[in-house]
């Protein structure tokens, strides 16, 4: 038999075995890996057996049914991303990061995270391992890969396929495992340096590898260290305003730093004090001008960041040591320390938002107060605006992580064969602490605001001049005086009234995951195709997990979002079992023909007990062909939060139905017929935004607070995942290694996370009586001035595409070159958020939104060349055009290609704007010195590529671009050295 034969058999346990050039998959499981062949006539079973990320059967041959995609060691040093959450967000098939640092307005335990999204399906049905164990999860299901240091990692397997079968619960979208180095022996360091052309966003990482190995045993130990710094909205082009570059003064607030007395229209509307006028008389304030950048509003983005700071500090040590030949002790301690700040603009007060702090007719600074109406006897208590500028919101997050595993393992013969078993214990622990300061005390701005005198000192002082309020208790605030004026009541240079008004609030969370399992591996019999195998075994986990927000923001009593306290706890006992089963060996047409099968069985103590199967096979006709395929059962558990959730405040972006401009009522009459029923002015009917005006764009701001909460009744989403690829490593080409995948995932019983939008649309525009209830509408001017929604299990969301994976390796007298090309294109993407048979469904597939872009093909390709000490890297990462929400048809038609836009489900049509396909290069070259060490030099985006606006803010709530996308081109140095 030739050296190549087997060559897919042989390439697989290269790259898992010894680590390859760059990322692989299973697939063409890079064949050209830094591993000899194995010789003529070797006796594969001298290999050690090894577990795949898919299954718990340790085999000798690595081939498997489901696709696995693995990136080594090599392949992270030769990237320019650093951090574990960029480095595999440079993967195809993962969707928009969640919770990204260019999202800084987002509240709760989860910012400053990093948490990866498979399929776009949600990063809390991506399933994350550690050495094939569970990393951990907050209430909300989301695991943070920031707490796993960059320099431990061997290698990543990502499963592209369901394995609820295998692992349990969230292994719907796919399985991240990430492997640690062991067996090292020695000492190394690296060290990082980068920043962007622009002179911000510094990001610094510096970490150690110490390894011991002895006879009995062995020892690592990383320490490591990262610092990534802020970027300011204001210091990139894209945004620094609202709506982008090109429309620099669309979309500043009207709640601005100027202060707004509000009127009716009757009296002549809303009014702003004159710059430098007297803020006693009424006749020194002028109507609202909202035209930037002159008028009476602000913009935001200057406040606000683009990238948030975080500073990372992680420990990570493994051993394991051989108690007798036939035990071995193994362990692992994770610790991390996590620290992020978000800095967004001040607060926007708008006292009709809140019950009591209309300022008081006896206030002294009410120009139509008691003291200073030209008519006393007309008198009147005013609602006002202002956005406390002076004082810009500010929340830190500070996340610490223990993890540790415990473990024996080892084999014993029986009826001469050998079986291999474990048992292990993991617990994880995270610990939150959260801090925000820049929120007012609403109790204290009504004393602020209400009745007040000018004492015998001439100061102004809360109270009557028959019962005054000592100072202490009570500071007087004018906010009508304007951000930058000193004196009168107002906010600037006034630290006594900021710490009067402003309090610091503290948050608290704690999350705990306590895993005990049991596994037992083998062969039962041999077959003449081979050793039918199995694998079972047993777990048993426990998860709780609280999350209290500050006293304050419980009781509503700041503007901070106001949310109750989640605490609560489950259990779940769970049996699996699988078999590997050969059935043709080494006959015509089957070089090899092999099914695998595997059950698990969940009882839980919520809701009860579910079962889930999986069956696979791979077939190989000839030696360098091999096809595969899967079905497999998958569910996800609902969360601590969806279960046990305190309802929260939010103030949500969204379109209503009803609006005469933006929503359906504008071309279907039906629509505006049911709005008529509850909308006095349906006809003219505008939907306000903050500040209580007409938007004046699709998908605007409430300007009061909704509130969201958790359901106890949820059950588990269940879902059916298919894949069915083909594997090719052509004979004619020694380095050439292909495949190609096809998945379809369909979720049933999703956990919807409702939204104002969905819940309206249900109600108008689908007819569904029961989502008609849980808000209400002002009676004058019709706007949805209350709402409650929350999770329910509805709908479902369903996926399909393919998976295109290509490496070559090419050895020339002129170095080493290789490529490796993946490539992910998604057929369809489509959803439904109710189990109404008459709605029609929703199609998601290259649409944007507020929580990502659903690109339809990413592709992402690296071309290397080695020649002795000298290397270099060129990457291309490509994301396909999207489609979006119009920005206004009829006021930027030239932003707008498809205003007659008709959606299969009528609630999606609207106009839509194409945005073009984007791609972003990456160049790297490095030196291996005399001196055992590595420089090497990079730029990320070298050419500086900016992307076109994207005006639904994918994944990032605060400006016109989509967060996961470069912000500029990027620098960097990475020194590594070996002891």
């Amino acid at each position: 038999m030739s050296r190549r034969h087997n060559v897919l058999s042989w390439a697989v346990r290269c790259a898992l075995l010894a680590g390859g050039a760059g990322a692989a998959s299973i697939a063409p499981a890079i064949a050209f890996a830094q591993s000899p062949a194995p010789k003529d006539g070797e006796d594969a079973a001298q290999l050690e057996r090894i577990e795949v990320t898919g299954s718990r059967i340790r085999k000798v041959d690595l081939e498997t049914a489901q696709p696995v995609l693995v990136i080594d060691r090599a392949e992270i040093q030769r990237q320019g991303f650093q951090s574990v959450a960029d480095i595999l967000q440079n993967v195809s098939s993962t969707g928009s990061p969640a919770i990204s640092r260019a999202e800084p307005l987002t509240a709760g335990e989860s910012p400053g995270g990093s948490f990866i999204d498979l399929r776009n399906l949600g990063p809390q049905r991506t399933l994350v391992l550690v050495n094939g164990k569970r990393l951990g999860i907050n209430t909300n299901g989301l695991q943070d890969v920031s707490t796993i240091p960059t320099a431990i990692i061997q290698s990543v397997e990502i499963l592209k396929d369901g394995a609820s079968s295998v692992y349990g619960s969230d292994a719907i979208g796919g399985v991240i495992n990430f492997i640690t180095r062991t067996n090292f022996e020695g000492m190394e360091a690296n060290a990082y340096w980068g920043q962007y052309s622009e002179g911000d966003g510094d990001i610094q990482r510096w970490d150690a590898t110490l390894g011991y190995k002895g006879d009995r045993g062995s020892l690592v130990a990383v320490a490591e260290y990262s610092d990534e710094k802020v970027v300011h909205g204001s210091d990139r082009d894209f945004s620094r305003y609202p709506r982008g570059q090109y429309h620099p003064f669309l979309g500043w607030t009207t709640v601005s730093q100027w202060g707004v007395l509000v009127r009716t229209a009757a009296n002549g509307g809303n009014v702003v004090l004159n710059r430098g006028g007297n803020p006693y008389d009424i006749t020194n304030y002028h109507p609202t001008n909202g035209t930037a950048p002159d008028g009476d509003v602000s913009n935001t983005n200057m406040q606000t960041d683009l990238r948030t700071p975080i500073e990372t500090k992680n420990l990570f040590v493994s051993g394991d040591y051989q108690i007798a030949d036939w035990i071995r002790f193994k362990g692992d301690v994770m610790y991390s320390d996590r620290d992020a700040t978000r800095t967004v603009a001040g607060y926007p007060f708008q006292s009709a938002a809140f019950p009591g702090t209309t300022m008081s007719r006896d206030s002294y600074y009410n120009p139509l107060g008691s003291f200073h109406n030209p008519t006393p006897a007309n008198a009147t208590a005013v609602n006002f605006q202002r956005r406390t500028w002076e004082i810009p919101r500010v929340s830190g997050s500070s996340l610490q992580t223990f993890r540790t595993t415990l473990g024996l393992e080892g084999s014993f013969e029986l009826a001469d064969r050998t079986f291999d078993w474990d048992v292990s214990y993991l617990y994880t622990q995270n610990k939150l602490n959260q801090s925000a300061y820049g929120n007012l005390n609403t109790l204290r701005v009504a004393q602020s605001v209400g009745p007040s005198f000018l004492n015998a000192n001439g100061r102004v002082q809360c109270g009557t001049a028959a019962n005054p309020i000592a100072f202490s208790a009570c500071v007087p605030w004018n906010p009508f005086l304007p951000y930058g004026r000193t004196g009168d009541g107002g906010l600037t240079n006034n630290p006594e009234l900021q710490n009067f008004l402003f309090q610091e609030e503290h948050s608290t969370g704690k999350t705990e995951t306590k895993i005990y399992s049991a596994n037992v591996t083998g062969p039962i019999v041999t077959l003449p195709a081979g050793d039918l195998s199995f694998a079972a075994g047993a777990e048993h986990r426990s998860e709780y997990g609280e999350f209290i927000p500050d006293a304050l923001a419980q009781t509503g009593a700041s503007t901070n979002l106001a949310a109750g306290p989640t605490n609560g706890s489950y259990a779940v006992d769970e049996l699996y079992a699988e078999l590997f089963v050969p059935i043709l060996r080494d006959v015509a047409f089957a070089k090899d023909l092999s099914l695998s099968l595997a059950s698990r069985h969940s009882d839980y103590d919520t809701f009860g007990k579910t079962t889930n199967n999986k069956i696979g096979f791979t077939w190989k006709p000839i030696d360098q062909l091999m096809f595969r395929g899967t079905r497999a059962d998958g569910f996800r558990a609902p969360t601590i939060a969806d279960l046990y959730g305190g309802g929260s405040q939010t103030f949500p972006f969204y379109t209503d139905p009803c609006d005469t401009v933006y929503g359906a009522s504008r071309t279907n009459p039906a629509v505006r017929a049911r709005c008529a029923q509850d909308i006095q002015n349906a006809d003219t009917y505008r939907q306000l935004q903050q500040g209580f005006v007409p938007t004046t764009v699709a998908n605007a701001q409430s300007p009061v607070a909704f509130v969201s909460g958790s359901n106890p009744l949820l059950v588990p989403e269940e879902s059916l995942s298919k894949t069915l690829g083909v594997v090719w490593s052509p004979e004619f080409s020694e380095g050439l290694n292909m495949s190609l995948d096809w998945w379809k995932i369909r979720i049933e019983k999703t956990v919807v996370s409702d939204d104002p939008t969905t819940k309206l649309n249900d109600c108008y525009v689908n007819m569904i009586a029961s989502r008609c209830s849980g808000f209400t509408r002002d009676a004058e001017l019709g706007y949805v001035n209350t709402m409650t929604f929350g999770n329910r299990n509805a709908g479902y969301v369903e996926t399909e595409g393919f998976d295109f994976d290509l490496s070559y390796k090419l050895p020339t007298d002129w170095g080493n070159f290789g490529l490796v090309w993946q490539n992910t294109y998604v057929s369809d993407l489509e959803f439904k958020s109710t189990d109404n048979p008459t709605v029609r469904h929703s199609e998601a597939n290259s649409f944007s939104g507020s929580a990502g872009i659903n690109f339809r093909l990413r592709s992402i390709a690296t071309l290397s060349w080695d020649y002795g000490d000298f290397g270099a890297s060129w990457g291309a990462r490509y994301f396909s055009s999207s489609k979006e929400t119009c920005l206004s048809a009829a006021t930027f038609p030239d932003e707008c290609s498809d205003p007659n836009y008709i959606a299969a489900n009528p609630a999606d049509t609207r106009p839509i704007n194409r945005v073009g396909a984007n791609t972003f290069h990456d160049l790297q070259v490095r030196w291996n010195t005399p001196w055992k060490g590595t420089i090497s030099l990079g730029a990320n985006n070298v050419f500086d590529h900016q992307a076109a606006p994207n005006y639904s803010n994918p994944a990032s709530s605060s400006t016109p671009y989509y967060g996961a996308f470069d912000i500029g081109r990027f620098y960097y140095v990475r020194y590594h050295q070996t002891f």
